[in-house]
Formats: C-alpha cells, sequence, structure tokens
C-alpha cells in the first residue's frame, strides 16, 4: 500500500463541535475567520491555502454519522455550500486539507468513518518512507481491508483501533503515539509525531496536542457558555446555544476577546455531557 513521500508534511484546518444542533452553515461559513475562509488563508497554518479537498462528518438519526468527501477546494464547491445551508446536527467534524505529496483523492480526505466513530488529523509521521512496513503490520488483520487511502492518519485511526480506541480512546491514542515513536527512533527518525488529533463516538469528543519535538500545531477550545454570556449577554449567536455548546478548532473562528482558549502542550480534552475535562498526554510504549 503506498504511503505519502517523507516530504509530506501537510498542514490542514480543522473543526469539531458538540452541543445545540446548528446549520452546518453557521460553522462553515458564517463566522469571520471560518473554516472556508481558512481553506484560503489561514492565519495559524504553516501553508496558507489549504484546497486539497475536505470533509464533513455529521450525526443525525442514523446509528452512524454521515460523511461528505470532495477534493475540490471548499470555497469553490456548490455542494457544500448546499449541503451546509440545509443540515442541522449537534455534533459536527469538519476538515480542510493540504497536501504536498500524497495523491489529492476522496479516501484521502478526513475524516475517517469506522462505525459510529469518526477519526481526524492535523499533521505528520516523519520518516514514514521507512517506518511504514512496520506500522502497517501492527494493524489487526481484521481491521487492515478497511483502509481505502493512502494517508498517515488514516493509518494512525486503524492503529488506534486495534489498540483499543472504541474502549478507551485517551489508552488508545497513547499507545498509537508510542509505537509511532518507538519505531521511528528504531530507523533513526528524530521526531517521528506531529499533530492534533479529534475523534469521537458520537457522544463525546477526545481531542489531542502533541509532538515529539514539543512543538505542536496550534489547537483552540471554545470558552464556557455560561462564561461568555456573562462577557456578552447582547450576543444573539450566544444566546441561542445551549450551556453544553464547545467548538475546538486549529485556529479560532473569530477575534472575540476571551472567546478561545489554547489547548497546551502535550495534552488532551474531553468534550462530554455535563463537566469537560483536561489532562496531560503522554505517549505509552509496550
Amino acid at each position: 500500500m503506498p504511503f505519502p513521500r517523507d516530504d509530506d508534511r501537510r498542514i490542514c484546518r480543522w473543526l469539531a463541535y458538540s452541543g445545540s444542533p446548528v446549520l452546518v452553515e453557521e460553522l462553515l461559513y458564517n463566522r469571520q475567520n471560518s473554516l472556508i475562509v481558512q481553506s484560503l488563508h489561514s492565519r495559524l497554518g504553516a501553508e496558507e491555502t489549504n484546497g486539497d479537498g475536505f470533509g464533513v462528518g455529521w450525526y443525525g438519526e442514523q446509528e452512524t454519522p454521515g460523511l461528505f468527501h470532495s477534493i475540490e477546494p471548499a470555497w469553490n464547491d456548490r455542494n457544500l455550500r448546499e449541503l451546509a445551508g440545509h443540515l442541522t446536527s449537534p455534533l459536527v467534524f469538519a476538515h480542510i486539507r493540504a497536501s504536498t505529496g500524497s495523491p489529492v483523492q476522496q479516501t484521502n480526505c478526513h475524516p475517517f468513518r469506522h462505525g459510529k466513530w469518526l477519526f481526524m488529523h492535523n499533521g505528520f509521521l516523519d520518516g514514514l518512507h521507512d517506518t511504514k512496513r512496520d506500522l502497517i503490520l501492527e494493524v489487526d488483520p481484521d481491521l487492515y481491508p478497511d483502509i481505502e487511502g493512502t494517508t498517515d492518519t488514516e493509518l494512525m485511526f486503524h492503529l488506534a483501533l486495534t489498540y483499543g480506541l472504541e474502549d478507551d480512546p485517551p489508552a488508545a491514542i497513547a499507545r498509537m503515539v508510542g509505537f509511532v515513536e518507538t519505531t521511528g527512533h528504531a530507523h533513526g527518525v528524530e521526531f517521528p509525531f506531529q499533530g492534533t488529533i479529534a475523534t469521537t463516538d458520537g457522544e463525546s469528543i477526545w481531542a489531542f496536542r502533541y509532538s515529539s519535538e514539543g512543538k505542536s500545531r496550534s489547537l483552540f477550545f471554545s470558552t464556557e457558555l455560561r462564561t461568555l454570556r456573562e462577557l456578552y449577554p447582547e450576543n444573539e449567536e450566544i444566546k441561542g446555544l445551549d450551556d453544553e455548546s464547545r467548538l475546538v478548532v486549529s485556529e479560532p473562528l473569530g477575534d472575540l476577546p476571551g472567546a478561545w482558549n489554547e489547548v497546551p502542550e502535550a495534552s488532551y480534552g474531553v468534550i462530554q455531557p455535563g463537566q469537560d475535562e483536561m489532562h496531560p498526554f503522554v505517549p505509552v510504549t509496550a
């Protein structure tokens, strides 16, 4: 199975939303620095333009989430605009892609799906040309046939599933990153892992920020709605959302003071019914 070259250090942008059912258009288009704006003019990404396809995943009445992938630039896709203007969901993943080496094809667009789970990533695995065989062979044989594309992200997803993502997401991601680092170091790669990750089962969202070098890609979470209502009692958009509503984003969707908080280096957060959580993230080696 082909995978990206070592220099395929694609820098993507993504958002994860959970809370009151919202029109997807509100998340993707109707913000000062919306994901569609970022697809043309990213402020914090290593590349300004993210035009190598996109994907949206959402939960509704069905048991598994819906997916829409396209290789069109997000800013220029009429079908995305049409869908976003009619689709309402309480949990949405959206991702815009920038690739410098791996193929631009629908099976390489995030988020990826397995059953009720979604997974997306911004970053890269360094030295993948040398480590990919060892990484692939670690995937559960029953899961391997489900890998459809050529990205390191889909490979990481299936490694995490192999390690029990559906039972304990933080432990599975810690083992996955630990295995990537151990394998990379065995092949002389100094900093094997770089990235931010989001995964969900449709009820909770887990978001991770980590890099082997300690210089991770940007990641932010929104301030609690109760606090924002106190700061901005006249803001109509805030009034329409319940207290559980929360966003995790590669970069803030606007400049409202106090609305955004950076996820600490080497940390992961859990957005869930009730109290959200933030914990240190430490890779685990077997």
